[in-house]
């Protein structure tokens, strides 16, 4: 693990796959063992699968505070990335890293929710030619998990566009596809608004 500079562990697994993969090719040469499952394992590692399974993984374990001493809380660090990396094989749902340069004109998004609105931080709008459209990663409809290694689960509205705010050069999102939450909490509002005399 390499140290942020909070002195925070970052967890980084491309050198241990990097590693695997020349083990792998070792024992490929030395014409002794099996080469079809080897051939297999060395496909899988080197797989864009794995690559954003790996990057879910290290990106979620940063989300939780494991600087404390406490073996639970590491536990519960790597139980709750390991659960994520898992689902990131369930399709557009699965949790996913979308990292956008901020420049001048912000990250080109908006968003809404909010633990004091009962739901989730999702994009609720994709700004027409700005940093998140031309990127094309980011669509309407996901849920924010973290912005640089902070969780923003049951977040404050006003606390997660602050950290987007504050945010300055590289931005790393967690983010999942959702689109029926946003649907149902427009749903919601609409109605309020609707009720307004």
């Amino acid at each position: 693990m390499a140290a942020e500079a909070d002195g925070k562990p970052r967890l980084t697994l491309e050198s241990d796959v990097n590693r695997a993969v020349q083990l792998i090719d070792a024992l490929l040469s030395q014409n002794n063992v099996p080469s079809e499952n080897l051939k297999k394992l060395k496909e899988v590692l080197e797989s864009d699968f794995c690559r954003t399974v790996r990057e879910v993984y290290e990106n979620v374990y940063d989300t939780v505070d494991i600087n404390t001493g406490n073996e639970e809380i590491t536990a519960q660090a790597t139980a709750k990335a390991t659960v994520a990396a898992f689902a990131a094989s369930e399709g557009h749902a699965h949790p996913r890293v979308v990292e956008l340069s901020k420049g001048e004109e912000g990250l080109g998004f908006n968003v809404m929710g909010g633990k004091e609105q009962n739901s989730q931080i999702y994009v609720s709008r994709i700004i027409p030619s700005g940093v998140a459209d031309r990127d094309g990663r980011l669509q309407r409809g996901d849920q924010i998990l973290s912005i640089n290694g902070a969780s923003v689960e049951d977040e404050f509205h006003e606390k997660a566009v602050n950290m987007l705010k504050n945010a300055q050069g590289k931005v790393s999102m967690v983010v999942k596809y959702a689109p029926k939450f946003l649907e149902d909490m427009e749903q919601r509002f609409d109605k309020r608004a609707s009720r307004r005399p």
